[in-house]
């Protein structure tokens, strides 16, 4: 009788940055997954620029049941389970809106009707 194990793991990770008016803005995006026949294992680290470093690692079981979860910002405590997603579509849309007069008003000044 031979016995066989079998592990897995996997890496992504990605990177982005964007400049606007001289301002550059970014961000990264790790993810490191490890399975075994008894369960998966995936740690993420993430951070925005002027953000702190964001880690967490969550535990599978083999039927694919998360069994623990556990986030932190670097030099930070746990991570805040009563915080929320807000929604922001009226502000957002209000943003746009002001954004679309600058923006025509702009073009205006450089055809010269303004």
């Amino acid at each position: 009788m031979s016995n066989s194990y079998s592990y897995s793991s996997s890496s992504f990770s990605f990177s982005s940055s964007t400049s606007h008016n001289g301002e550059t803005t970014g961000s990264r995006y790790v993810e490191h997954t490890e399975s075994d026949p008894s369960g998966t294992t995936t740690h993420i680290a993430s951070q925005r620029s002027g953000e702190p470093l964001h880690r967490e690692r969550r535990d599978y079981d083999a039927s694919g049941r998360l069994i623990s979860s556990e986030g932190r910002a670097l030099g930070g405590s746990s991570t805040d389970s009563s915080r929320r997603i807000e929604d922001v579509t009226d502000e957002q849309a209000e943003n746009d809106r002001l954004y679309e007069e600058r923006i025509e008003d702009e073009y205006a000044k450089r055809e010269g009707g303004a």
